[in-house]
């Protein structure tokens, strides 16, 4: 049975290589040609403090992989995440899952996720000294909204999927024609589908997943078509202090490892680090390969009677640093 199971898994992975492999790199690297980039960045704190290495991390799963869903063990489950991000730009999200008989029937999922990019001076082209005049002041937004699924085929496997709509508005724009001023909304939005898979092998806890996140039609803003952010990541975690018979409800480390392959950047690994103890207090750091601003990060979290606080810290180069902050409810 196990055998059938690490099968089942490697084939899917295999396919979801070849899916992602023959689409975003259809005969040589095709690189920085996806847009709606803010379903790229993670707001979740405890994921962001271990390089968002979080694929087989159940925690709010429909944000990296949603068959972590079936991991829920409460009947209800709330998480917001805040996130201030460079540049002035905030990024929030809300997830929410249900899980109305124990995982009988599967665990049922809401995601919000919206960006605030700030307020832009609008100008268009005058035919004046300046050569511009002023339009309005306009504040470009995304959003992404998503209903997520996931079920346990068996005590070791679980699968998970997640339909999102996503949109983004760069505000109006003041055009000048034969027939005087017209303005246009500059608004596109597409479907989204995002999958995953974890299997845990039954060896210590180590456990192994897939997800593929953002796979959508071409869209287009004007004459350009882009695509979103396409991402594929297999990984594999474990609490590593299982190997050296210190393991106990008083003190776990967590370390998980992924590998992702995305459709705007080269290749790239996480790994992340939480260390939790007593159930209650964790310290985490992380670390982002092939990247130009940032690569560690660090955080910490508190968590008792179903509630939690985390905070990540990422420096972050030029652009100086990153801070997210979660909270988080089960019932």
């Amino acid at each position: 049975m196990i055998l059938k199971h690490i099968k089942i898994c490697a084939i899917v992975m295999i396919l979801a290589v070849v899916a992602t492999s023959s689409s975003v790199y259809p005969g040589k690297k095709k690189l920085a040609q996806s847009g709606f980039q803010f379903l790229s960045v993670g707001s979740d704190a405890r994921a962001s403090a271990m390089g968002d290495a979080y694929t087989t991390v159940g925690a709010n799963a429909l944000f990296y992989n949603p068959s972590g869903l079936s991991y829920l063990s409460t009947k209800f489950d709330v998480t917001v995440n805040y996130n201030t991000w460079i540049a002035d730009i905030t990024h929030s999200s809300v997830a929410m899952a249900f899980n109305p008989k124990h995982g009988l029937f599967g665990v049922f999922g809401l995601s919000l996720n919206w960006v605030d990019y700030g307020d832009f001076e609008g100008t268009m082209v005058w035919s004046n000294p300046k050569g511009y005049v002023k339009t309005e002041v306009f504040n470009p937004t995304a959003i992404s909204i998503g209903v997520g699924y996931a079920k346990s085929l068996t005590d070791r496997f679980s699968v998970g999927g997640q339909i999102r709509y996503v949109s983004q508005s760069l505000g109006r724009s003041i055009d000048q024609n034969s027939s005087g001023l017209s303005a246009k909304k500059n608004i596109a939005s597409v479907t989204a589908v995002d999958f995953g898979t974890i299997y845990d092998t039954g060896v210590k806890s180590i456990k192994l997943g897939m997800s593929v996140r953002n796979f959508s039609q071409e869209f287009k803003f004007e004459e350009e078509g882009f695509q979103l952010p396409l991402t594929f990541r297999i990984g594999v975690s474990v609490n590593a202090f299982e190997f050296y018979n210190f393991a106990s409800i008083n003190h776990q480390l967590l370390v998980s490892i992924d590998r992702v392959h995305p459709r705007s950047f080269p290749e790239f690994f996480n790994i992340g680090f939480d260390y939790l103890f007593m159930d209650i207090f964790s310290l985490r750091v992380g670390y982002v390969s092939n990247q130009d601003e940032y690569d560690f990060s660090y955080g910490f979290g508190i968590k008792k009677f179903g509630v939690a606080f985390d905070y990540a810290y990422t420096p972050f180069g030029v652009f100086d640093k990153v801070q997210r902050i979660t909270a988080h409810l089960s019932l």
